[in-house]
């Protein structure tokens, strides 16, 4: 008679960890700890825009509330992570975070999770992603197979995950009228003259090899006419330039040189000699 033959188990490994069993358990606990707190201790509307209002009001918060990188031959702009954590933080009662799921090495890839919670509404935005191990160069794909470099790699493109979940759960009101305030405390600057901000400017942008000239020409128009706006402007592409969102050379192209000025004309009178 036939014996049948036993069929491979399915199930998860019984064993695990002492560290993973605490720290399963430390999570739920404070999981649920959130929620009896929401409830208890609900937020103050009032004094979540109020405490906005006065974050929004300072310069460092402004100088990094919006981000900008080129893609498609066009430029994307828009409020950044920064600033979206602050608003987490002034609304209260919310959790976010980023999870590496699973990192496999034989593709080279990692399953990640970004999430955003608000704990008092139940009302959750999360989104499972894959990012591979790799990197855009302007020689190409670079594999990375570094442990920081893959953790780098995997926070940078999480962030952005994270930025869109703290958005879709805050109300619409509550983020217009922050990125409104950034964007009028950067046309402030401090409560500096404009002609000052216009040569901070100037010299803030020479320390990386980007001169007065070519930001005039990147603005069409002479320093002398610039704007609040085009400071404000200037302050979001250095940032994002810092970042590494964008290069100096994207945003600020050097001139281009035609052959007579490099030759002095000598060509053209040689060629007309010839003739």
């Amino acid at each position: 008679m036939n014996q049948p033959v036993p069929l491979p188990s399915t199930t998860a490994p019984a064993r695990i960890g002492q560290g993973t069993a605490v720290e399963q358990s430390r999570a739920a606990a404070e999981v649920q700890a959130a929620v009896v707190v929401a409830q208890q201790c609900p937020r103050n509307i009032q004094a979540a825009v109020a405490e906005m209002r006065e974050s929004c009001k300072q310069q460092g918060l402004a100088e990094r509330a919006f981000f900008r990188y080129s893609r498609g031959g066009s430029t994307v702009t828009g409020a950044s992570v920064h600033l979206a954590r602050e608003l987490a933080r002034v609304w209260g009662n919310v959790q976010y975070g980023l999870v590496e799921m699973r990192r496999d090495d034989d593709y080279g890839q990692s399953e990640m999770q970004a999430f955003a919670w608000d704990v008092q509404t139940n009302s959750r935005n999360s989104s499972t992603f894959i990012v591979p191990h790799r990197r855009d160069t302007k020689s190409g794909s670079k594999q990375l197979t570094d442990m920081r470099d893959i953790y780098e790699n995997n926070a940078n493109n999480g962030a952005r995950r994270v930025r869109e979940a703290i958005f879709a759960i805050l109300p619409p009101w509550f983020v217009e009228e922050a990125k409104d305030l950034c964007n009028q405390t950067l046309r402030d600057g401090g409560g500096k003259p404009l002609a000052q901000r216009v040569a901070d400017a100037i010299k803030t942008f020479e320390g990386i090899g980007i001169t007065a000239d070519r930001i005039e020409n990147r603005l069409d128009r002479l320093s002398a006419k610039w704007t609040e706006h085009d400071v404000a402007q200037l302050i979001v592409i250095f940032k994002s330039i810092q970042r590494g969102e964008v290069t100096a050379e994207d945003e600020f192209p050097a001139p281009r040189v035609s052959t007579d000025e490099l030759t002095g004309g000598k060509t053209a009178e040689k060629t007309g000699g010839a003739a």
